[in-house]
């Protein structure tokens, strides 16, 4: 099987699809989102601002690589913490695609000429009051990166086969507010990819696993 034929079927998914991760206690009755481990977290009635990121795969013809950033350590909102390229939906953006391809062009300088968008994973609610469309696109080598001063302190690549694998995803906690709250992670040398991003992550496994993937030969060590 070929890389983009694989792939291709992502764009089967519904747009956006509604699944709550499988072992949510909410899974019938809430989106995927930071309360998957918190249930407590979720409010239907509460407003929420729609946001986009591009989850971009890289194709080195024998691996796939998946491109993320570490966020500014000076910025006000999550600084330091590992990413997806995206931010909120603007109304010049015509969808969430769009304004995926618009923020990873500002943030890591990716034209949306090396992007070819494949499908969506899973909406993502977040306890800061966004809902996340997550938007997978292929990128096609080569390319130049530049990451936006003040906003992105770094940009690189983690093979796609390391998120494959369901031993390198962990369940960590912290107490935020006098509350123990629980969040997936992914350490990966000297990054530590959490939180929401790493719920988008663990999201693409799932579905790439369910499709076999990991035994296609496609993916490498």
């Amino acid at each position: 099987m070929r890389v983009d034929d694989f792939l291709q079927r992502l764009a089967e998914m519904p747009e956006p699809s509604q699944r709550a991760a499988p072992e949510s206690e909410s899974a019938l009755t809430a989106p995927r989102g930071d309360h998957d481990l918190n249930p407590d977290l979720y409010d239907p009635a509460s407003p929420l601002r729609d946001a986009a990121v591009l989850v971009p795969i890289i194709n080195h013809g024998r691996q796939l690589t998946v491109l993320l950033t570490r966020r500014s350590d000076a910025l006000p909102d999550h600084p330091g913490q590992i990413s997806f390229p995206g931010g909120s939906i603007d109304p010049g953006d015509k969808d969430a695609e769009d304004a995926a391809l618009r923020e990873a062009e500002e943030e890591v300088g990716l034209t949306r000429d090396r992007v070819r968008l494949i499908g969506r994973l899973d909406t993502y609610v977040i306890r800061t009051g966004f809902c996340v469309v997550p938007v997978i696109g292929l990128v096609a080598p080569p390319f130049t990166l530049q990451a936006e001063a003040g906003e992105v302190e770094e940009i690189f690549e983690v093979p796609l086969n390391f998120f494959l694998d369901s031993g390198n995803r962990q369940t960590h906690s912290r107490v935020f507010h006098g509350k123990t709250r629980y969040f997936y992670a992914y350490p990966y040398g000297d990054y530590f990819i959490w939180g929401a991003t790493a719920g988008m992550l663990s999201n693409l496994a799932e579905v790439l696993r369910a499709e076999g993937l990991r035994d296609s030969g496609l993916v490498t060590p």
